[in-house]
């Protein structure tokens, strides 16, 4: 689970719940039907028109990405992995690592691990990689744009509940204390618009677009890997060109573990 992504959501109800009652306001006042339908319906109305019924349909997708964690192996797991396979690739050939291109659980590795085996050529195989990374990327940015035009739909939608409102409580002008009522009725729409909008769907927008960038580098790291060891570079080499994409201090600390690692002799 995506701990970061269920915190911010509840902090952010408890500042909107807090700030009210601070303010002296009624947080009971947010239970409001009508700018819930015209928010939460009017951006649902929204998105529905903006995107086709096949796109609309990934939204719940979306919201399990947003709050599970990454399932995407790290630079640390990568390393012991890929000097393994470089040590058995130039003792035995690419062909020794047949039984691992059909137990590796990552697609990704396990496609570029399947083609290495059937001998494809070095740029063949990272053109094809290449494209799929493109081609998720691209799926990725969908899924953050559909969020980005709900952030900018909400909060105007909450001007129009406001406007709504208004055109009520105008009304209501021979009743004073009713009229009250009715303008911090409308503008309630407005609160739940610009929360909705800033607090929700544009923070959903870029945590998609951070977990995107985070899962295509890790992608890109494990091509340079699969070319590494395609190339028959030393254990030894491979794991310093993936100690490079490490903070300097990690860099140390994953050395000193790869010195007292079972099961994988590193070549000098």
């Amino acid at each position: 689970m995506d701990k970061t992504s269920g915190l911010g959501l509840l902090l952010g109800i408890v500042v909107l719940i807090g700030g009210m009652m601070l303010k002296g306001s009624n947080p009971i006042a947010l239970v409001n039907p009508a700018a819930l339908v015209i928010i939460f319906g009017g951006t649902a109305a929204c998105i529905l028109i903006a995107f086709p019924m096949n796109e609309v349909k990934k939204i719940p997708a979306l919201f399990k990405v947003l709050f599970s964690g990454q399932k995407i192996m790290s630079i640390t797991e990568m390393i012991p992995l890929f000097t393994g396979w470089a040590t058995a690739a130039r003792r035995n050939g690419l062909l020794a690592l047949e039984k691992e291109s059909n137990e590796i659980d990552d697609p990704f590795l396990q496609r570029g691990l399947k083609m290495m085996v059937d001998g494809q050529p070095a740029e063949q195989i990272r053109k094809l990689l290449e494209e799929d990374i493109d081609a998720m990327e691209e799926r990725h940015e969908l899924g953050a744009k559909i969020f980005t035009q709900a952030g900018t739909y909400a909060p105007t939608l909450g001007v129009l509940g406001a406007v709504i409102g208004l055109v009520a409580a105008l009304g209501h002008l021979d009743d004073v204390a009713l009229l009250g009522k009715s303008i911090s009725a409308a503008f309630i729409a407005t609160l739940f618009g610009i929360f909705t909008g800033y607090v929700l769907w544009h923070p959903f927008a870029n945590k998609l677009k951070r977990k995107s960038e985070q899962e295509i580098k890790m992608r890109y790291i494990m091509l340079e890997g699969m070319m590494a060891v395609q190339e028959g570079l030393p254990a030894r080499t491979v794991e310093e060109k993936l100690l490079t994409y490490l903070p300097a201090r990690d860099r140390v600390l994953e050395g000193e573990a790869a010195n007292n690692r079972d099961g994988v002799q590193v070549e000098a």
